[in-house]
């Protein structure tokens, strides 16, 4: 048997994709979001931003997979704030984590 490899963690760099401010997030707060096939190889591909089950499942994997610039167009700030607590439970506390260290105004959100 040759010996296995770690996977690289999916945090590296991870911090460099969250953007420094809510105020630079430009995403929807209503009608729907098409992700590029890049960001939603499986399952939906298509969110409806009122939908809050849709809106979450949208936010968390645009924080697992998307890249700074995907993040600033798709996530709408005021949402986020709204669903922040939600967020928390359904995402790894290390990104989380990396999420409020950068943008302090989640923590109290």
């Amino acid at each position: 048997m040759s010996p296995t490899k770690s996977l690289p963690s999916r945090l590296i760099g991870a911090a460099d994709r969250i953007p420094a401010s809510l105020d630079v997030l430009a995403g929807p707060d209503h009608g729907r979001v098409v992700l590029p096939l890049r960001l939603a190889w499986s399952g939906l591909t298509e969110f409806d931003v009122e939908d809050s089950r849709e809106r979450l499942t949208l936010y968390c994997l645009l924080m697992d997979c998307g890249q700074h610039d995907d993040v600033v167009r798709y996530v709408n700030a005021e949402l986020l704030r709204h669903d922040w607590s939600r967020i928390r439970r359904l995402t790894a506390r290390r990104m989380i984590a990396l999420w409020e260290s950068r943008v302090p105004e989640l923590a109290a959100a």
